[in-house]
């Protein structure tokens, strides 16, 4: 009998309820769970295809040592002797963990009761620090906690909701899908987006502000500015409940209207209606995300935010708050368990002694650490130094996501000793290992996550252990025991998570946010039948309102006093081009790639809407620089370059480039963006800057460029450029060259491993320079070649199809050496739903026949019915040909 299994999607903050079904057979798939509070079933395109990357393929299953498989007892007792002797020689604050919003929270918080209750210090850090400490930071400054006062329920009750920095579209599909059904539902609901990009969140927006990038201090100072002389300050609230105001109505009154216009950009009819818009409705939600943290300047963009709800009185009731929308699937559970090198563990404060002698007594821990530790980019330059020598790395891939990569890769490589657990062998870290570590992954792992609205739900494992793979609490518990300490003794992710409850509740009479200490006596059995709650889960009072889900309704804030602060911001033109680097450059996520592709990189599906690294330039750009649309184009900054396909659209600004943070080296020759972001980071939080980098562009010289479908992975590629994605039967390859090819035939059996005896079918036009080269084996595709002077015109996806369509007829197999679709093998074209695999030639079909709404496409295709993320790419197509018809 098939077993169902409710768990949590791996994948962004909005933690989306997954309900997985394992046959007996071994087949698994994935649906999303109609009950869970947070998607009420919806999945996105990567959550729709979990199923497809929890293969073996790649993964690290037993322990090694510098390169050779060894057991658990070798490996760990060398971990715990090498940290051990180097603390023992150079004191705790010669080694740190660098760990990822990727772990459970049981993961997270041995980890940092190790390392800050027993090792002694606080260089514990997080790959989190990358994407939401400003938000962190900002929390802390205004509400004396890290809290998070709303819940998605916000966004649908709200009457204008403000997106900052967030393309939710892409980046939280499932939440942007809920907004705009709400939308729908009520349509005097407005909706405001600000973003340098035109984004396809942009597509339910009333407003667009295409703000400079980095300016969104002057934009919320300027409307703070704007409540307080339309008289719509909440008077008694901000004498009640907050202190700071003039302090920060001083600063604000200093940028005058003619600064706020030259610092955004914005046309002053823009900037009205947004002000008007504010000021005039009651319940506002401002959504937040990385184009507003990741930034020397994000959390005084945060204060600047949440300043303005503070002094209208807009927090904490229906409808109305900042809410601050997470990256990573547990990047909150790392927060309350202190994951970040400057916090204590239960949101209590590494530079408040009382808290680090309750965590002390609490632990029975010989030491506590007594000072922040370094954050992320600080820690890579004391490995670099030489301060730190021994480093342990958990479930991340700082050589791809950190920036100044290249100088982060160099110091990983000269630390004299590096800890990896991971689950894939392979990766632009591991390869520096001296440890490895098989550590399990999503559907073998057993523990908790919390989601952006402080809900806590359950990863449940429903897959059998592979090789020798173990837990990472396991991992780091069984290195304590080793380095002789006691309090590791853990024998299941429940006993963890009730000590973190119950660490929660300890001496705290109300005065600390995160408390669920309703769970610190959870054993086994309600552990494995826990459903998704919010905190806090308390005993006793908490400053919730009626709801039990909202904070600071009441106006009481985490302060000794009680008290909101407002925090006095200032806006400076953070425009860092100059003649030798002039575009912005800024980095981010696309729709259906995460991270470093470790895992989304697995499914052909994710691949087929987006296959390759890319810039988007704005046309102008372009024709200045002289780079064509498709062809390569080179980034560079002073720290390093990146050769990326250049897509050249409208939708970004002039003078702006945006480039994915996904590729690395396993998928692309030279696409590591990060290693192009300069290591600037916010003074507060230490937040990098990565939407905000200098760089030059310029074409990138090649003799041809090619793409190719293959049975199999194309191994020893040494072209100058290449990106390789997961397709349907095999592999499809973006390639170009430098050089000319005397022999492609030759090429493409290196390459592709094609067998001596099987002849290719092809042509060679040497005065355009086509080539096409095919080699089959009986009426199985084996390998296909396109080469031309020009970006290739091919369609590719009819051209993947091929390699799991059958060719026994001649006639098959010279359309597919011409690379063009008999009539009876239609192109579907690019796809466009990745959910349902629609192309953009269907779409053109429906739209022809008769189907000129989304609704209508979707019921013709199924295009845009699951995730809904490519509705806004749907009707610009719609839009397209119906423009077409009618000139």
């Amino acid at each position: 009998m098939p077993t169902e299994t409710k768990t949590t999607c791996p994948y962004c903050g909005v933690g989306c309820g997954v309900i997985a079904t394992v046959t007996d057979d071994g087949a698994v798939s994935v649906k999303g769970d109609p009950d869970h509070p947070a998607n009420f079933g919806r999945l996105c395109s990567k959550g729709s295809a979990l199923a497809e990357t929890i293969d073996l393929d790649g993964r690290l299953l037993y322990p090694e040592i510098a390169g050779q498989r060894t057991d658990w007892e070798a490996a760990l007792d060398l971990v715990a002797d090498r940290f051990s002797k180097v603390i023992a020689e150079h004191g705790p604050d010669s080694v740190a963990f660098y760990v990822s919003g990727q772990l459970l929270t049981e993961d997270y918080y041995v980890a940092n009761k190790l390392m800050k209750g027993f090792i002694g210090s606080g260089n514990i850090d997080t790959n989190s620090r990358l994407c939401m400490s400003s938000s962190v930071a900002g929390h802390r400054r205004a509400f004396g906690a890290d809290t998070v006062p709303g819940v998605y329920e916000d966004l649908e009750l709200a009457d204008l909701v403000i997106l900052t920095g967030s393309n939710l579209a892409w980046c939280h599909p499932v939440i942007y899908q809920r907004l705009a059904a709400a939308k729908a539902a009520r349509p005097g609901m407005k909706v405001v987006v600000i973003d340098p990009r035109r984004t396809m969140t942009s597509d339910i927006a009333d407003l667009h502000l295409a703000i400079r990038p980095d300016s969104d201090v002057a934009l919320f100072m300027g409307l703070f500015a704007h409540l307080i002389s339309a008289g719509a300050i909440d008077q008694n609230y901000v004498a009640g409940h907050t202190s700071g105001f003039n302090e920060a109505f001083a600063t604000a009154a200093l940028l005058s209207s003619n600064d706020i216009l030259e610092q955004t950009g914005l046309p002053a009819m823009q900037l009205r209606e947004f002000y008007r818009l504010f000021t005039a409705t009651e319940k506002v939600v401002t959504c937040y995300s990385q184009g507003v943290n990741q930034s020397s300047s994000g959390t005084d963009k945060v204060n600047a935010i949440i300043n303005c709800h503070l002094a209208t009185g807009r927090i904490g009731r229906p409808g109305m708050g900042p809410f601050s929308l997470t990256g990573q699937p547990n990047a909150m559970g790392g927060r309350e368990v202190g994951g970040l090198a400057n916090m204590l563990a239960a949101h209590m404060a590494i530079e408040n002694a009382d808290d680090r002698d309750r965590v002390q007594r609490f632990w029975g821990s010989p030491t506590i650490a007594s000072k922040p530790g370094l954050k992320a980019v600080d820690m890579f330059k004391a490995v670099a130094d030489g301060r730190i020598k021994a480093l342990w790395i958990m479930a991340t891939n700082p050589v791809v996501s950190m920036p100044d990569a290249d100088a982060v890769e160099a110091a990983i490589k000269a630390c004299p000793f590096v800890v990896v657990s991971d689950v894939l062998r392979d990766t632009g870290t591991t390869r520096h290992a001296d440890v490895l570590l098989p550590s399990l992954g999503w559907g073998e792992k057993n523990g908790t996550v919390t989601n952006s609205e402080r809900r806590i739900s359950r990863q449940r494992d429903f897959l059998d252990v592979p090789g020798d793979a173990r837990a990472d609490w396991w991992q780091l518990a069984e290195v304590g025991r080793r380095m002789g300490f006691d309090g590791f003794d853990y024998t299941s992710p429940a006993d963890i998570f009730a000590e973190h409850a119950a660490l929660s509740a300890f001496e705290n009479d109300g005065s600390r946010d995160f408390d669920i200490g309703a769970c610190g006596a959870i054993d086994e059995e309600s552990y494995r039948l826990m459903s998704p709650f919010q905190w806090p889960a308390t005993r006793g009072p908490a400053p919730i309102s009626d709801s039990g889900k909202r904070f600071f309704a009441d106006g009481r804030f985490y302060h000794p006093d009680g008290r909101a602060r407002f925090v006095a911001v200032e806006a400076a033109i953070c425009d860092r081009t100059n003649s030798e680097y002039p575009f912005t450059l800024n980095t981010g996520r696309i729709r259906d790639q995460w991270h470093t592709m470790t895992r989304t990189g697995k499914s052909a599906r994710l691949s087929s809407h987006i296959a390759e690294p890319f810039a988007e330039l704005h046309p102008r750009d372009a024709i200045e620089i002289g780079v064509g649309n498709a062809t390569l184009v080179e980034i560079e900054s002073p720290h390093g370059k990146a050769v990326v396909r250049a897509l050249i659209t409208e939708r970004q600004a002039r003078g702006s480039i945006f480039v994915p943070m996904h590729w690395n080296d396993q998928f692309a020759a030279r696409a590591r963006i990060d290693a192009v972001v300069a290591p600037i980071t916010d003074p507060v939080s230490g937040q990098p800057a990565s939407k905000n980098v200098a760089v030059a562009a310029r074409p990138f010289a090649v003799a041809s460029y090619g793409f190719a479908v293959s049975a199999i992975r194309p191994d020893g590629l040494g072209t100058a450029y290449w990106a390789l994605a997961k397709a349907d039967g095999g592999w499809r390859l973006e390639l170009a060259v430098d050089q000319p090819v005397d022999d492609w035939s030759l090429w493409c059996r290196r390459t592709f491993a094609i067998p001596e005896e099987i002849e290719p079918l092809g042509y060679v036009d040497r005065q355009s320079g086509d080539v096409r080269v095919a080699f089959f084996e009986g009426d199985r595709l084996l390998a296909a070649l396109f080469i031309a002077r020009q970006p290739v015109a091919v369609a590719r996806n009819w051209a993947i199809a091929q390699l799991v369509a059958s060719h026994d007829q001649p006639r098959k197999r010279f359309a597919l050496v011409a690379g063009r679709p008999g009539a009876d093998m239609p192109d579907p074209g690019a796809t466009v739903c990745s959910c349902l695999g629609v192309g953009v030639n269907q779409i053109i079909a429906a739209v022809r026949g008769g189907c000129h709404s989304v609704e209508a496409i979707g019921a013709q295709t199924k295009a845009g019915t699951n995730c809904g993320s490519c509705r806004a790419e749907i009707r610009g197509i719609i839009d397209g040909c119906l423009a077409a018809a009618a000139e």
